[in-house]
């Protein structure tokens, strides 16, 4: 006669072998799966991208917590506190900075993302020339901030520059366009749109060329004008495109210190043009205040962050993540 007690020892050893063994193929699947069959591939450049990337963001919060003022001494990281950001909250210079900084993005993304959607909707009816005006509005992309920086210094130029050529052929200016504090933020925003208007046009160019043509022809059936079947019908599934111009838009302006070094060729850009990428670069090389600038540069993270969270969470909610 079996004893209850072996029956159930039995029991518990052969449930033991059977969760042993379905680890066991669990193990052998995983050892087996793409994630760790390309392992040597991946692990190394994804290894140096995060160090660079997220090492860097986090070494530069920590020195924005410190008194670190250069290359003389190292930074002393026993002392952390928030000096640098009440600092920067009561400097009224990151004030005037941050409104134009802000005024840049907002302009510049919103005049941007209307004409690219406007020539892309002139593109999409067929127009005469079109391959011709692709190029045109697409060949500003192709040249660095340095050469667009340096073609438009010249375009302003009070003396002999082609704007205010054109501009006096009605009698108008000549106008300082870089030296007047109330005209060289838009002479800057003018330029960016003229570099940028073609990449908005491409995006929503492949937004419009995606969506079926019967939905055109049914509203036109329907009695639909042109003007009025774009604005209902066609621009409102554009979102997708919009969303993603905006972004990468927004991270063109807040890059535009490139643009700004390259036409003015100082750390201390016009009053009109300063802005925080300006203010943190100046801050850190020629007034040697890392720490403080390790600060703004957070900022600035901050301000790219609130834009991209926001994308990243609606293209997760598409099911495009």
């Amino acid at each position: 006669m079996s004893n209850p007690q072996d029956t159930v020892t039995g029991s518990q050893t052969g449930r033991g072998t059977d969760a042993e063994v379905d680890w066991r193929v669990r193990l052998r699947k995983f050892a087996k799966s793409d994630f760790v069959r390309s392992f040597p591939y991946w692990f190394v450049p994804f290894s140096i991208m995060g160090l660079g990337v997220y090492g860097g963001i986090g070494y530069n919060t920590l020195i924005s917590l410190t008194d670190y003022e250069g290359f003389n001494q190292g930074p002393d990281f026993t002392n952390l506190d928030f000096e640098m950001y009440v600092q920067a909250m009561n400097d009224p210079w990151v004030w005037t900075t941050g409104k134009n900084t802000f005024v840049l993005l907002i302009v510049f993304t919103t005049i941007t993302m209307l004409l690219g959607l406007f020539l892309a909707i002139m593109l999409d009816r067929g127009i005469r020339f079109r391959e011709q005006i692709q190029t045109i509005y697409l060949l500003p992309m192709a040249l660095s901030f340095v050469v667009t920086a340096q073609f438009w210094l010249w375009m302003y130029n009070v003396n002999n520059g082609l704007v205010n050529t054109i501009l006096g052929v009605f009698n108008l200016g000549p106008y300082n366009w870089i030296g007047d504090p109330q005209l060289v933020l838009g002479a800057v925003i003018f330029a960016l749109i003229w570099q940028y208007s073609g990449y908005a046009m491409i995006v929503f160019l492949a937004g419009l060329q995606s969506l079926p043509d019967d939905q055109f022809e049914a509203a036109q059936v329907d009695g639909a004008s042109v003007l009025k079947t774009y604005w209902r019908v066609i621009i409102p599934q554009l979102k997708s495109s919009s969303v993603s111009a905006a972004v990468v838009l927004v991270i063109f302006a807040l890059k535009a210190f490139t643009f700004l070094f390259s036409m003015f060729g100082q750390y201390r850009v016009p009053k009109g043009t300063d802005i925080l990428a300006t203010l943190m670069v100046r801050e850190a090389f020629k007034l040697q205040n890392w720490a403080y600038a390790a600060a703004i540069a957070t900022i600035l993270l901050l301000m790219a962050l609130a834009v991209i969270a926001p994308y990243l969470h609606y293209q997760h909610r598409q099911g495009s993540l």
